[in-house]
């Protein structure tokens, strides 16, 4: 089922969560809370609107990684109804993607449902101080050729890492809605 995500919800603080890679590894949300904010995707590996910008995703990831803006990526679909989606899976498809961040897994969905997570790709772009400023797609591309895309995604996490504050004008992420037990 297609969705569209919420507009922004300008300031709304983000719930902690600690949360395990497929290895193992545990991150926590404020840990990566740095001076530039922190940008947390909802994403899973079946969607096609994910697989369509998970390059895109990869490198645009990289370059705010580069500028000292932290990215963790969260996996909540329920991935026993969905093996595509499963942590073997998900370490294959972070690979096949070049993914720089965290790629983990949300078991019990309890992250995503206190995110309001609705769809993959769903983005979230927090200030320093945690508070929402970024609930947007990661560009204009969509689906489609992406060779003159505006990237939307980048502008706003490099304008909330230099003020604090988001684009009040935001076009909503749309993907496939998030698989819930």
């Amino acid at each position: 089922m297609l969705l569209d995500t919420p507009i922004c919800d300008f300031g709304w603080q983000a719930p902690e969560f600690t949360l395990k890679d497929p290895s193992g590894r545990a991150y926590t949300m404020s840990e990566h809370l740095g001076e530039k904010g922190l940008l947390i995707a909802f994403i899973c590996n079946h969607c096609p609107y994910v697989k369509a910008i998970g390059e895109r995703l990869a490198s645009d990831a990289r370059e705010l990684m580069g500028e000292g803006i932290n990215v963790l990526a969260v996996m909540s679909n329920d991935y026993r109804d969905y093996p595509a989606d499963s942590p073997a899976n998900m370490v294959a498809f972070a690979e096949m993607y070049g993914f720089p961040f965290p790629y983990l897994v949300d078991e019990d969905q309890s992250v995503g449902k206190a995110y309001g997570a609705v769809c993959t790709p769903d983005f979230f772009g927090f200030n320093a101080l945690g508070g929402l400023q970024y609930r947007g797609r990661l560009d204009d591309a969509a689906m489609g050729d992406a060779s003159g895309r505006t990237r939307e995604l980048v502008d706003a996490m490099r304008m909330i890492a230099e003020t604090g504050e988001g684009p009040r004008a935001q076009t909503p992420s749309m993907g496939c809605s998030i698989k819930w037990t």
